[in-house]
């Protein structure tokens, strides 16, 4: 007989399993159009623009926004493919099979968040792949590299998640990436270092999370950040565990699911 453990694992290996059959069947719809967004920033900025910016932090241009596109692309795409697909089980009434289901809520949770997870390294990967016909990539420090990019997707599928827990059509998962995603994005420090900003935007840029994400994988890369790493591992966990947390309370407590 199975142990407990052992079934636990099974449902878990399942969720994770289903969650990336379902983003590698439907590629030409999660996996390509982000690599040929990224060739075009990387056409546009990197080289277009680039080459009259010169240098920054001692490198050049396309260089330094390397690891902030690759970055960009793992945030969007674990918390696009978590929001979508929770969504989607929520819309055509099949969550309800796993809440029946003997699987504790929180390998629910780990399911879905290891899928959006996965899917966001996937399209790193492939982004980082399209980066290297524009420019090198130095790996400064490996494990602060993987370790971060591991973290920022995990962070970000668990933000899709709750995203979905509370949306009640699929024009409110389009919401939060739209109006704040977007600009954190942007204003994340991917395209220009905090230095550049004067004081006051320097100091409210250090409430945006993913300007920690950014510098951390970049000094991961080139090893120069406008941010101590430390200080940006220790945000992203923290936040990671709020985030988890308050992400559980609401599929035990039914939120958004049971009516």
């Amino acid at each position: 007989m199975t142990t407990q453990r052992q079934r636990h694992w099974i449902a878990f290996k399942t969720l994770l399993t289903r969650e990336i059959r379902r983003f590698i069947r439907i590629w030409p719809q999660t996996l390509l159009p982000p690599a040929i967004t990224m060739t075009l920033y990387f056409v546009i900025f990197g080289n277009l623009i680039g080459n009259r910016i010169g240098q920054m932090s001692g490198f050049n241009y396309i260089e330094y926004i390397a690891p902030g596109i690759i970055m960009m692309s793992v945030i969007n795409n674990a918390y696009a493919n978590v929001a979508s697909s929770f969504f989607s089980a929520k819309f055509q009434n099949h969550i309800e099979e796993l809440l029946v289901s003997p699987i504790p809520n929180y390998l629910i949770l780990a399911g879905y968040v290891a899928g959006g997870a996965a899917r966001g390294l996937l399209v790193g990967l492939i982004v980082t792949l399209v980066s290297l016909f524009f420019t090198t990539l130095p790996i400064q420090h490996i494990v602060i590299t993987l370790s971060m990019v591991v973290l920022s997707a995990t962070m970000f599928a668990l933000g899709g998640f709750i995203n979905a827990i509370y949306a009640k059509s699929f024009d409110e998962i389009a919401i939060i990436p739209t109006f704040i995603l977007t600009p954190l994005t942007y204003l994340g420090g991917i395209f220009y270092s905090i230095d550049l900003l004067p004081d006051f935007w320097q100091q409210a840029s250090l409430f945006n999370p993913i300007l920690y994400m950014v510098n951390a994988f970049r000094y991961g890369m080139l090893g120069v950040s406008d941010i101590p790493v430390s200080i940006a591992f220790s945000i992203i966990a923290l936040c990671i565990i709020g985030l988890s947390g308050f992400a559980l309370y609401l599929l035990n407590k039914g939120t958004g699911i049971r009516h």
